[in-house]
């Protein structure tokens, strides 16, 4: 019954239902009750509920484990627990799960099953920008494990669908999504798939301008995970709201419609939670290591008794009752000085690991703090933000709107950092890589609707630490939008190129050129009042680096510098 309301998308039900199933298994002492945990945290999953769900989602994997359940319910269990670091964004951790999940799968031939993680795997990737890769993989697994099933069929189709809409591959994306609305209706009502449907309809007619439809379906997508209560899923839903209504200059909305979305985000992602979570996730590995050092101390005890054994016989056969006497009292010196060596090492044992635990409250409570001190900076910078949004538009002066803009996106692209460190493992070190595309799609989309300028992105995957991470920001944020505002003048036509790689050890080089009109020809970058000038200039001295103009055929701007390595190295 359970499982079945689980179905309807009726999750409270679910749920009562399967903790009064739980409680008769509890009741006659049945100990394989995985199944039971699996579907209690699918259903809180759908709630949005991340804490509850790993919660589940762990006890189910320990039973199963201990039953050795090796069968497609251990898939099915391993899927599910994945799917909540998904949602959390620890990708490591979902797709090691996962990977898992599709190993069971294979060993029991059930096609299915297989294709479902991999179709989980395949979202992975498109999360990773590997677009091409997800494709690719779905097609791959879809030709080597044939299913007859319509249902699995659209739900291949509804990845790809959202792929191809990501891409802005929009004559792709309209023939699958020609097929979805035909299967599961306008809505997507049929078939019990209607709120991930209306997310992906939400975002198509955001991409394709489509705004009328999209409010529609994103009215209707809200009131269904309200019902639900994910707010994961509302978060999500009104941060593409509050694009749209910022691209039609329905700037109030537009401020309601994010201060929504920093809700239920902050609602999902708060600092509680998260270590809560992670504290699940550091006792269910320390369960597993303390049953490991059982079974190695077991084995011992094992292999020790059977070398007294060996010896004792050797000596029966070989040995006279003189020798056999001396054996005797040697055994017996040995086991006493073993017994007491025994006790000194147990003693040293106990006295490890007490300050081991210390030092890992002590570890945690640390990168917890960290974490919420660059949370709380976040939000700070993102509140900033949008006061300053709010501010210009009660503003006329195109000076001091532009100045508030400029404002603005100085201090995303310090808010991005921010924010990539509270929600990473590592608290110290940024990947430029990731931060560069961030920044410069950031900027794209506020500027969308005015230019056609082409951006081409050739960086190296570098980690920088905070001190040297935000100034280079700030550097390419002055330099994209200087570019953006002056180098293609009306609806001219360009192409900017962002080059980001090392060049020599521990040098590394920032190439930003554009082939637009570039600088006046009496311009003197020592006489220049542009504060953007000369903010890069000051910026590129924090770096300790060189900061280059070549104004031929367009502007290009070079800054070159050596990575801080004191950090890294003490990581």
């Amino acid at each position: 019954m359970g499982e079945l309301y689980l179905s309807k998308d009726d999750s409270d039900k679910s749920i009562e239902l399967l903790k009064q199933s739980l409680s008769v298994y509890q009741s006659i002492k049945f100990k394989e009750t995985q199944a039971v945990y699996n579907f209690l945290s699918q259903a809180e999953i759908e709630k949005a509920n991340y804490e509850e769900a790993l919660k589940y989602g762990i006890a189910a994997e320990k039973i199963a484990i201990s039953v050795n359940d090796n069968s497609l319910q251990l898939s099915s269990i391993y899927s599910n627990v994945g799917m909540v670091y998904y949602y959390l964004r620890q990708n490591d951790d979902a797709m090691r799960y996962w990977e898992k999940a599709l190993e069971i799968a294979k060993k029991n031939k059930d096609n299915g099953y297989v294709r479902t993680v991999a179709n989980n795997m395949s979202t992975m990737l498109i999360r990773q920008k590997k677009f091409d890769k997800a494709i690719a993989m779905i097609k791959e697994y879809k030709a080597k494990y044939p299913i007859d099933d319509e249902q699995f069929e659209m739900r291949e189709d509804y990845i790809l669908f959202s792929t191809y809409t990501i891409l802005k591959q929009f004559k792709n994306a309209e023939t699958y999504y020609k097929k979805l609305v035909s299967h599961y209706g306008e809505n997507g009502e049929k078939f019990n798939n209607q709120t991930s449907l209306l997310r992906s309809f939400v975002f198509y007619h955001y991409q394709t301008k489509n705004y009328p439809a999209m409010y529609r379906k994103a009215t209707l997508f809200d009131s269904l995970a309200k019902k639900s209560g994910n707010d994961m899923l509302r978060s999500e839903n009104y941060l593409i709201w509050f694009k749209a209504d910022s691209i039609q200059g329905k700037y109030l909305d537009a401020i309601e419609h994010y201060q929504l979305y920093k809700k239920f985000s902050d609602s999902v992602f708060n600092g509680e939670k998260s270590k809560q979570i992670n504290s699940l996730k550091i006792q269910f590995e320390t369960d597993q290591k303390d049953k490991n050092i059982q079974l190695l101390t077991q084995k011992g005890k094992l292999q020790e008794i059977q070398i007294t054994n060996d010896t004792f016989m050797k000596y029966i056969f070989t040995g006279s009752i003189i020798v056999l006497f001396l054996f005797m009292l040697l055994i017996y010196n040995r086991s006493r000085l073993k017994t007491n060596a025994n006790k000194k090492l147990e003693l040293k044992r106990k006295q490890i690991d007490e300050q081991n635990e210390q030092l890992k409250k002590l570890l945690a409570e640390k990168e917890w703090l960290l974490k919420e001190i660059h949370h709380r900076v976040k939000n700070n910078l993102q509140i900033v933000i949008s006061l300053l949004n709010t501010q210009s538009a009660y503003l006329e002066n195109e000076d001091a709107l532009l100045a508030i803009q400029n404002s603005q996106h100085r201090m995303h692209a310090m808010s991005l950092i921010h924010q990539k460190l509270y929600q990473s493992d590592n608290l110290s070190m940024i990947d430029m890589a990731w931060y560069i595309y961030e920044l410069i799609t950031y900027i794209k989309e506020c500027y969308s609707s005015e230019k056609n300028i082409n951006f081409i992105l050739d960086t190296e995957k570098v980690f920088l630490d905070v001190a040297q991470a935000v100034p280079m920001g700030l550097i390419v944020n002055e330099a994209i939008n200087n570019t953006v505002k002056y180098a293609f003048p009306g609806d001219t036509k360009g192409e900017v190129s962002v080059s980001f790689k090392n060049t020599e050890k521990d040098l590394y080089q920032l190439v930003i050129s554009d082939n637009g009109v570039g600088l006046p020809d009496d311009f003197d970058i020592e006489e220049t009042e542009s504060l953007g000038m000369n903010l890069m200039r000051g910026l590129a001295d924090q770096l300790d680096g060189t900061f280059t103009l070549e104004n031929k055929n367009g502007l290009k701007i070079i800054i070159t510098f050596r990575k801080n390595t004191e950090i890294e190295t003490s990581n």
